[in-house]
C-alpha cells in the first residue's frame, strides 16, 4: 500500500537524501508535502520531480513561489506559510510518515504536532528531544506515535538493541542485558588541531567535514563536538538511559556508526559507508528493509578502524552538553539555544571558533534552569538563553 510522506526541511541535506530514497521506491512511497525556509528555487525543482499536494514556505516567499509554480504549470500545488503551515502538514490526516529534518529549535513544534497526530516520525531534528525530551516521549506514548531515529548514530544504536527496547519502561537504567551505549564521533575536521590552531580556523574549514555531507550549522557542531553532545542528550531521552551509561568514542573513519555493549561481554556494532540514505531507508521501512543505492561496505578497502577518547580540553562543548543533561530541566534547551546563537555568529565571522563553547558556557552559568514541565517553560528558557548569548557575542565583538 502506498504510504504518503511529509518532509519537513526538504531542501536540506537530510531532505535530499530522503527524496533520493523515495525516488528509488515510487511503488511504496509518495511525497505528500514538502517545506523549505529559503531555498525556493530548489523547492521548485523538488515540486517538479515529486509533484506534492502541499508546499510550505515563509510568507515573505509566498508570492514569488506561487509565480514559479505557475511558470512550471504546478499551480495545483497548495501553498501554506510559516509555522502554521508546518504544523498543518505535520499533522495532516493524509500523511502517514513525517521526516522531521528542520534544523534547530524551529523543528520542535512541527515535530510535536506530528507526534500528537500519531504519525511515524523519522527523527532527524535532534533539538526536538534535546529541548523537550520528556514531553515529546510522553506525547508519543499517549498518541501512539512511532519515533524512529534517523541520525546515523542513534539509528545504529536502535539496530543494535533488542527490537522491543524502545517500548520498555526503563527508568533510566539499561534493560535486557544492555550495559552501555557507545556513541561514536568522527572527531570532525579539527581532530588533531592544537588549541592555538583552533583559535584561527575559518567557517569554510569548519564546514568541510572529512566524511559526511551536511549543512553548515551541523558541520560546525560536528567540528566543536557539540553535535555529539546534543546526540548524547538525544540518546539519553530516546533510549531512556542516564548519561553515565553513554560513552563517546572518537572513530575517525565513520564506518562504525555506534555500538551497544551487553553484560555478557558482547559489543554489537552497526557498520556501513557514511551515507544518510542508509538510516533513512531503515527508519522508513522498519521493521522491514528496503534497498538503497548506497554500496555495501568493502572491508578490504577499510582495513583500519581507530578509536580514541575525546579531548574535552580542546573540545569543551561535549563536557558542557553532558553537564546540561546531568542538571536536566531546561538546561539542555539553554545549551542548545546558546549554541545556535554562537554558531551563527561564528559563521558570520563575528567570533572565533573557540568562542563558541565560551558563549555557551557563559549562558549556562548565567541562567538558572527550571523544571521542563511545559512547552511554555522550555520556550521561555530558549528565548532567554538566546538573549544572553547575543549579549555575550556583542561583548566578545567589543573585546570584553
Amino acid at each position: 500500500m502506498l504510504q504518503t510522506v511529509c518532509i519537513l526541511g526538504a531542501t536540506g541535506s537530510i531532505g535530499e537524501s530522503t527524496l533520493k530514497v523515495l525516488a528509488e521506491h515510487p511503488d511504496q512511497y509518495s511525497v505528500f508535502a514538502v517545506t523549505a525556509n529559503s531555498r525556493i528555487e530548489k523547492l521548485i525543482e523538488i515540486c517538479k520531480q515529486f509533484n506534492p499536494k502541499i508546499a510550505v514556505v515563509p510568507s515573505v516567499h509566498v508570492d514569488r513561489f506561487a509565480q514559479l509554480l505557475k511558470q512550471h504549470q504546478l499551480q495545483h500545488i497548495e501553498i501554506l506559510a510559516d509555522e502554521a503551515g508546518l504544523l498543518a502538514v505535520a499533522a495532516h490526516p493524509d500523511v502517514d510518515i513525517v521526516m522531521a529534518a528542520i534544523v534547530g529549535a524551529a523543528g520542535l513544534l512541527p515535530t510535536l504536532a506530528a507526534v500528537k497526530a500519531g504519525k511515524r516520525i523519522l527523527l532527524a531534528n535532534k533539538e526536538a528531544l534535546v529541548m523537550s525530551g520528556e514531553i515529546m516521549l510522553q506525547a508519543a506514548k499517549q498518541h501512539n506515535a512511532l519515533l524512529l531515529p534517523v541520525d546515523s548514530e542513534h539509528n545504529a544504536i536502535f539496530q543494535c538493541l533488542p527490537q522491543n527496547y524502545l517500548q520498555l519502561e526503563t527508568n533510566n537504567q539499561p534493560q535486557l542485558g544492555v550495559s552501555k551505549i557507545l556513541l561514536t564521533a568522527s572527531g570532525g575536521p579539527f581532530l588533531n588541531f592544537s588549541l592555538d590552531q583552533l583559535q584561527t580556523v575559518t567557517p569554510a574549514q569548519a564546514c568541510k567535514h572529512p566524511n559526511w555531507s551536511m549543512g553548515r550549522k551541523i558541520s560546525v557542531d560536528s567540528a566543536t563536538l557539540m553535535n555529539k553532545g546534543l546526540e548524547l542528550i538525544e540518546a539519553c531521552h530516546l533510549f531512556s538511559i542516564s548519561e553515565h551509561f553513554v560513552t563517546v568514542v572518537v572513530h575517525p573513519q565513520s564506518i562504525i556508526h555506534s555500538m551497544v555493549q551487553y553484560v555478557d561481554g558482547s559489543t554489537l556494532a552497526q557498520m556501513g559507508n557514511p551515507d544518510m540514505c542508509t538510516p533513512i531507508a531503515h527508519a522508513l521501512a522498519w521493521p522491514k528493509r528496503i534497498s538503497t543505492s548506497v554500496p555495501a561496505l568493502d572491508l578490504f578497502l577499510n582495513q583500519q578502524l581507530n578509536f580514541q577518547e575525546p579531548d574535552i580540553q580542546r573540545f569543551p562543548a561535549l563536557a558542557l552538553a553532558r553537564q546540561a543533561m546531568r542538571i536536566g530541566g531546561t538546561s539542555p534547551a539553554i545549551l542548545n539555544a546558546a549554541n545556535e546563537i554562537a554558531v551563527a555568529a561564528f559563521l558570520e565571522e563575528k567570533i572565533s571558533f573557540t568562542a563558541i563553547p565560551e558563549v555557551v558556557e557563559f549562558t549556562i552559568n548565567k541562567i538558572t534552569p527550571n523544571n521542563a514541565e511545559s512547552l511554555d517553560v522550555i520556550l521561555h528558557a530558549d528565548h532567554l538563553a538566546r538573549d544572553v548569548a547575543r549579549q555575550r557575542v556583542e561583548q566578545l565583538i567589543g573585546g570584553q
